[in-house]
């Protein structure tokens, strides 16, 4: 965040915001668009809709389940605890601007995440990549509530930690396109980590170390799963 602080003409100290609002407003859009819950049905409709293997053998119908599945856990039920906090007066704001604000939804989350994780686990035909994201989902979830304890870390760059090392890992195992893959994820990682350095208070350690913890994830979710 740049700024700095004047006197104004009451004596009194104020902050003045010297961010160019072009640049703030694009920044915002960015980080709006690819919000943390969105980003868990980004990679699912990645891998029915793109991915050319995944979900090769199911029908439409199959895939649309798929989706509603993924829908309700992953965007559904944290927005609306995290409004229902907000209404009950548990938090101060929905934007989760202090790290008290973010025990709760972090819990929930954490709860709604590790429920998706098992029902899909125990599917007999769920793809092993649906389930793999759901765990590294669920782990980096965890490691941000613990993170939250010492530092209000990026949950967008924790979301883009995973999701870049999805398609790492997309990349590595896949033929068909992979750079692109890649390249494509990679430059929105970058695009969203720089937006939250613009638009957000988060300083380079929150924002770095958010988008390690989502990025170690999923090597670590691949060893056990």
């Amino acid at each position: 965040m740049s700024s700095r602080l004047i006197v104004d003409n009451t004596n009194q100290l104020q902050e003045l915001d010297d961010r160019p609002r072009p640049l703030l407003l694009v920044a915002k859009l960015v980080s709006y668009i690819f919000h943390p819950v969105f980003i868990p049905l980004y990679i699912v409709l990645f891998l029915l809709y793109i991915h050319p293997n995944v979900f090769a053998g199911f029908s439409g119908g199959r895939k649309t389940l798929v989706l509603l599945q993924s829908f309700v856990p992953y965007i559904l039920f944290p927005v609306i605890t995290v409004l229902l906090l907000k209404a009950l007066g548990f938090i101060s704001t929905v934007y989760l601007k202090t790290k008290k604000d973010r025990i709760i939804p972090y819990i929930a989350c954490n709860l709604w995440y590790f429920w998706i994780m098992y029902v899909w686990n125990n599917l007999p035909d769920t793809p092993r990549e649906l389930v793999v994201m759901a765990a590294a989902i669920f782990l980096a979830s965890v490691i941000g509530m613990m993170a939250n304890i010492y530092i209000k870390i990026s949950m967008h760059a924790i979301a883009m930690g995973v999701a870049l090392s999805f398609m790492v890992q997309v990349s590595l195992t896949q033929t068909s396109h992979p750079g692109v893959y890649l390249s494509i994820s990679s430059l929105i990682a970058g695009l969203v980590c720089s937006a939250r350095f613009i638009a957000s208070d988060h300083t380079p350690k929150e924002i770095y170390g958010g988008l390690m913890a989502g990025f170690a994830s999923l090597p670590v979710v691949i060893l056990f799963v």
